[in-house]
């Protein structure tokens, strides 16, 4: 991919949240995101004015011509990855459409049982970019959420687009920042070293919530584990809080999260260590 296919972000919130209307999407349109999603989607899509849909199939959408869809892969908050012929489905049901697909893939780094596999690749855009756009941050990889640092790359006429709108808005990546992506960029060892982080407490917290009872679904990459147990997902906040956890409330990612939670693997070690005490000991 050439340079004119990457552009630099103030991290990837604000971009999840600022490009429906800096594509252009707005009042009459429609974006069409996961049935559970990260909250910020459905934000995007009221400062631009335009009509949420939620829905994981493209069938689900049945004659509608929306103006971007979002897809999530690994998914906040469920951990949920899509296959490659799933992706490919999606891209070309919306080429069919002329809309814009853009796939967060902040966590696409964190696989654990399955290997996530970009929007961008061949097997699932043939090579072709056009009406394609990838999300990425260096807050999970490189624990790097304090210096805002993320970027989006695909259709190099989308990017241009959106570097013309960004540089007038003030939405500039400052250059140290810049500096330290690339840097960060090129180095894959502290990847694996962060991932070994997060594979460890994975497990210590996924042994803990089994034994106080919870199922894990889905979870097969990520920084979380979507876990019930099977009643209403305040129920299990407040269980959990009551043992010192505090962990977020399937709800706030969609009507259908309501008997699930999820739980973030972004503790220090000790932390995550003394939490799974307290809920073998309390099972």
């Amino acid at each position: 991919m050439g340079i004119d296919g990457v552009l630099p972000s103030i991290g990837s919130k604000e971009l999840v949240a600022w490009l429906p209307t800096l594509l252009g999407v707005g009042a009459g349109d429609t974006v069409v995101v996961p049935e559970l999603a990260y909250p910020t989607y459905d934000v995007g899509v009221r400062l631009a004015g335009a009509e949420l849909v939620r829905a994981d199939s493209t069938t689900a959408l049945g004659p509608r011509s929306p103006a971007l869809v979002w897809i999530n892969s690994p998914s906040n908050p469920t951990g949920r990855v899509l296959p490659p012929e799933h992706l490919a489905k999606v891209v070309a049901w919306a080429r069919e459409r002329d809309a814009i697909v853009v796939s967060d893939e902040c966590y696409i780094e964190l696989g654990w049982e399955t290997e996530p596999v970009s929007v961008l690749h061949p097997d699932v855009c043939h090579g072709d970019h056009h009406g394609v756009l990838a999300v990425h941050s260096l807050s999970k990889r490189s624990n790097l959420a304090g210096y805002r640092a993320g970027f989006v790359a695909g259709d190099p006429a989308l990017i241009k687009r959106l570097l013309e709108v960004r540089k007038h808005a003030g939405m500039i990546v400052p250059a140290p920042v810049q500096a330290a992506m690339v840097a960060a960029l090129g180095d894959q060892e502290h990847v694996a070293e962060q991932r070994e982080r997060y594979r460890r407490r994975r497990e210590v917290l996924r042994a803990a919530i089994g034994a106080a009872g919870f199922t894990v679904e889905q979870s097969d990459a990520g920084l979380y584990l979507w876990a019930t147990r099977g009643d209403d997902c305040w129920a299990a906040v407040d269980f959990l809080a009551e043992r010192g956890i505090l962990v977020a409330p399937g709800e706030f990612y969609g009507p259908t999260g309501g008997r699930h939670v999820r739980i973030a693997l972004t503790a220090t070690d000790e932390r995550v260590d003394a939490a799974a005490a307290r809920l073998t000991a309390q099972k």
